[in-house]
């Protein structure tokens, strides 16, 4: 009697499972919507795809905001009030015979400084120098004193509407002045204005002279052929 062919799908009495049918089992639960870990995973990958874009919108919306000065850093406010120089006093005017004034031309037109000196002397002011000098300031005039001149340069700059005061290290009261570019003319002596005030800085707003060459202190430069 011939003998049956074992069963290849039995192994010691255990049923073997094919590949196909193990393949086809795992599609069949992951295809399935009701499969809670595929669930779970859709969830918590919707959960991160949202607080992603969330994220990128809120640095956006930030980001503009500061561009456009509408948050502003604490650490910036800092840094601007640590490198203000501008006097936050209120000075009496002083007379013109107290105050001590030397009177540089920065700009190519001979003669300005001796100019402006002798319509000064004409106010009473003490002229000391007269000469020439450089600056890379852009504007009327640089008013510049030490800590000791401040209410001399307030005086001196309430003849010169529209200048600057800068304060350098010097320790007596002198004042300089600085004639540059925008330069016309003093105020007219009746039209000054002596009530007391504060020193103008518009530098600090407008950011027209490199920070890095401060404090400025003038320097006569005889310039052979050209008149102070």
């Amino acid at each position: 009697m011939a003998r049956k062919p074992p069963d290849v799908r039995v192994l010691h009495g255990h049923r073997v499972i094919s590949g196909s049918e193990l393949r086809a089992t795992f599609v069949e639960q992951e295809d399935t919507a009701d499969n809670p870990t595929r669930l779970r995973r859709r969830i918590l990958h919707g959960v991160v795809l949202v607080m992603l874009v969330g994220l990128i919108a809120t640095a956006i919306v930030v980001a503009l905001a500061i561009m456009n000065g509408q948050i502003k850093l604490p650490a910036a406010e800092r840094s601007k009030a640590a490198v203000s120089v501008c006097p936050k006093a209120t000075y009496d005017y002083t007379p013109p015979g107290k105050v001590h004034v030397n009177v540089y031309n920065s700009t190519s037109r001979p003669g300005l400084a001796r100019t402006v000196a002798n319509q000064f002397a004409a106010r009473k002011f003490l002229v000391g120098a007269v000469g020439n000098t450089t600056s890379t300031y852009r504007g009327v005039a640089l008013i510049v004193s030490g800590a000791a001149g401040q209410s001399a340069a307030f005086s001196v700059q309430r003849n010169l509407p529209g200048t600057d005061y800068v304060q350098d290290d010097r320790t007596d009261p002198s004042v300089d002045v600085i004639i540059t570019g925008d330069f016309k003319k003093l105020a007219k002596p009746e039209l000054v204005d002596q009530t007391p005030g504060r020193l103008s800085c518009p530098r600090e707003d407008r950011r027209i002279v490199d920070d890095s060459r401060l404090p400025i202190r003038p320097t006569a430069k005889p310039t052979a052929g050209v008149a102070p």
